[in-house]
């Protein structure tokens, strides 16, 4: 089904359970959640089940701030990944990294 919205059907990650569900941290999360992938704007709006208008606005921010950027086109499509060395990407990691240990440690107690 081309409509359909699989990305929000997987679960809270640790990084929306942890600082909410806004429509920036969710685009910065499905790219975090899927590495190797780079997506289309309208790649996103379906994954992720928002608007167009609402990615658009808020994907604007990203991409000027240096965080997702182009990785590629095909065609007319323009596709996108994650900076991996953007510092907040970096710090995010790290972050999501060390709160995964924690957990473990907590469940192991």
């Amino acid at each position: 089904m081309a409509n359909e919205v699989r990305y929000s059907d997987t679960g809270q990650s640790l990084l929306i359970k942890a600082l909410g569900y806004s429509p920036k941290l969710r685009i910065i999360d499905i790219f975090l959640t899927n590495p190797f992938f780079d997506f289309s704007k309208e790649e996103l709006a379906r994954e992720l089940g928002m608007s167009k208008q609402t990615l658009y606005k808020n994907f604007y921010d990203l991409e000027e701030l240096g965080i997702v950027m182009i990785s590629r086109k095909i065609g007319r499509a323009t596709l996108y990944k994650i900076n991996k060395h953007h510092p907040l990407i970096k710090s995010l990691n790290e972050m999501i990294t060390e709160m995964s240990l924690q957990i473990g440690i907590n469940l192991k107690e």
